[in-house]
């Protein structure tokens, strides 16, 4: 599971930055005190628009960035005081992440099958699955720097679940992707829910929301503005589409810090 308590991420800017953005301030926060469970088994989406501290978040969780105060546990395990410990639970994907240029899709994902020290046996079964399911095989040998963007997104999808994590963190799996391949990424991730994985995803597309969702949190100018189930969300929604009430909310919002 994962397990975040007020969580608050802030940011020196430089000179540039504060001219870039028009301010004086020399902080931004880019997280602002939120908390929310993930739950193993279910599915939980967090969604925001542009800027609103989405990946800050996802890259806390990932022990990427560190908190400047809050907690995170991850699989039971204190993220912030052992974060090795806890990487070695979680699958990270997300779309800003580099790839060695001059390597292979097989050649890498077998070196982080190797940093994670997963088995040969474990290593071929689960590449096999990894590579048929997305459609990797007639490029597996080609140099990563001549793919196009989608065949870049699925190495790095196998890169992340090559070491069958326990938590697994999606920023906008499907970005990139085409229709076939955004569905059986789909599949994958309920297949993570099947196997009693914790599975925490962004995404803009709210179709995709509505298919895998069991819990959700919205934030929004790093504030956390929703934070619950699907069904709950559903039950007491204003707006006649998911899409309008999650506009709805952001509009209120914006409308109160004015």
């Amino acid at each position: 599971m994962i397990k975040v308590e007020n969580l608050y991420k802030e940011f020196q800017l430089g000179k540039t930055q504060r001219k870039e953005l028009a301010t004086t301030n020399k902080i931004t926060v880019a997280v602002d005190n939120i908390s929310f469970e993930c739950q193993p088994g279910r599915i939980f989406s967090l969604l925001g628009p542009n800027g609103a501290g989405k990946t800050t978040t996802m890259r806390m969780l990932s022990t990427i960035f560190k908190p400047t105060s809050g907690s995170i546990e991850i699989a039971g395990i204190d993220a912030i005081k052992e974060p090795q410990e806890a990487r070695r639970k979680i699958g990270f994907l997300t779309g800003s992440a580099g790839l060695y240029a001059r390597l292979t899709p097989n050649e890498l994902v077998k070196y982080f099958a190797d940093l994670y020290k997963v088995n040969d046996a474990d290593f071929k079964e689960r590449k096999e699955r990894l590579f048929t399911l997305l459609d990797m095989n007639e490029f597996q040998n080609k140099s990563i720097g001549k793919l196009s963007t989608g065949m870049k997104q699925k190495v790095s999808i196998c890169r992340t679940m090559i070491h069958d994590p326990e938590v697994i963190v999606f920023d906008e799996p499907t970005s990139g992707l085409d229709v076939i391949t955004a569905e059986n990424i789909i599949s994958l991730i309920r297949d993570c829910k099947n196997e009693g994985k914790t599975v925490i995803f962004s995404s803009h597309i709210m179709s995709e929301v509505d298919l895998l969702c069991d819990d959700m949190a919205i934030v929004h100018k790093g504030k956390l503005l929703y934070n619950g189930t699907m069904d709950e969300f559903r039950a007491n929604q204003q707006a006649k589409t998911l899409t309008g009430e999650f506009i709805r909310i952001i509009n209120e919002a914006n409308t109160v810090t004015a």
